[in-house]
């Protein structure tokens, strides 16, 4: 109970990627190859390299779960949704991001497939080089939906069931190559409620459909370093009680979230966000305690874990190593407060 995990990535190094200018601009849609400092025939050995980093790290700090950190990402999107078919990758689209500013995206120029796999190495690589339980994150087909420049399907929902199919061709595939859980990221569904309330439970199950292993979604207001003001409330929770993922993500420390939110999804596991990451003061074990209390009032200790708000990429990693200790230090003191484990 009360086990700790992670939402996906971990600060990469500064010898593998140009972390100012990542975080200089918004968060690539379409491909970025001009921030990595390795050269191309170098690269998947430099990822190899600082992924052990990050599992050594999520390792050390005591989690319960654990990702790759998703060091072979630009961002958490763009890895999988620029390797399918149907996009122009050499003419990009564009489209609002959710900051309201404009951003390159896929441009859909015809069906959208999934032609092979795509994370089924980093899922085997993070498999071989750790004996914890292992999560794997891929962007959900509502969130890609609208990140993209439609020029084919001449309807969202469309091209979100179309992605949804891709989706769920991968998620079979993930669990196949060794993941105990799988990761769908959904934050859009908070930047576009209106919209999400037409057709993302339909993709969202029809991505999920038939898959045989847990399964979490991610649903957040942004990244801390790119949204900075956030709204104390989900205008898309609730709804979520009803799809078929088994656990729902949710960001909650920035935002100050009312905790009696968890009331809305009684058939979930909620993964609280309980680390705040628009600072870089590390968390004081006691007051994470205290947080896991005041949630435990709305929900059953056996349907909660714990988790920073979204993807610790942005930190440097001194600070994100030092929240994540603290984060398995104040779970330790909540489950001894609680009865359900030893002290540590």
């Amino acid at each position: 109970m009360l086990r700790t995990t992670v939402v996906g990535s971990y600060p990469q190094p500064e010898w593998l990627i140009d972390r100012a200018g990542l975080g200089a601009r918004l968060p690539p849609r379409v491909r970025a190859r001009e921030l990595w400092r390795v050269e191309p025939e170098l690269l998947e050995g430099a990822q190899d390299d600082a992924t052990l980093l990050a599992i050594r790290d999520m390792e050390r700090a005591g989690l319960d779960e654990i990702t790759d950190g998703e060091m072979r990402r630009e961002s958490y999107s763009n890895w999988f949704a620029t390797s399918l078919e149907g996009i122009d990758l050499d003419v990009p689209g564009v489209a609002l991001d959710r900051t309201g500013h404009e951003n390159p995206v896929p441009r859909i120029v015809g069906p959208v497939r999934r032609p092979r796999p795509v994370e089924v190495r980093d899922v085997e690589f993070l498999r071989a080089n750790s004996d914890r339980s292992i999560k794997i994150t891929l962007p959900g087909p509502f969130t890609m939906s609208q990140q993209a420049q439609d020029d084919h399907y001449g309807s969202r929902r469309a091209l979100a069931l179309d992605l949804a199919r891709a989706v769920n061709d991968e998620i079979r595939d993930l669990f196949a190559a060794g993941a105990d859980v799988v990761q769908i990221d959904e934050p859009y569904l908070q930047a576009r409620p209106e919209a999400a309330a037409e057709y993302a439970l339909e993709a969202i199950d029809a991505a999920l459909a038939g898959v045989g292993g847990r399964t979490a979604l991610h649903t957040c207001f942004g990244y801390a370093h790119i949204v900075h003001d956030k709204p104390d409330g989900y205008p898309f929770l609730a709804e979520l009680n009803a799809c078929a993922v088994d656990e729902i993500s949710i960001e909650a420390a920035q935002p100050g979230l009312d905790l009696s939110v968890l009331r809305s999804l009684p058939d979930k596991t909620v993964l609280l966000g309980v680390i705040d990451l628009s600072t870089h003061e590390v968390e004081a074990p006691e007051a994470l305690a205290a947080r896991v209390r005041e949630a435990l009032r709305f929900i059953a200790p056996e349907r909660l874990a714990l988790a920073p708000d979204c993807g610790l990429k942005y930190l440097p990693r001194k600070v994100a190593f030092a929240k994540l200790e603290a984060l398995v230090e104040g779970a330790r003191l909540a489950r001894r407060e609680v009865g359900i484990g030893p002290a540590g």
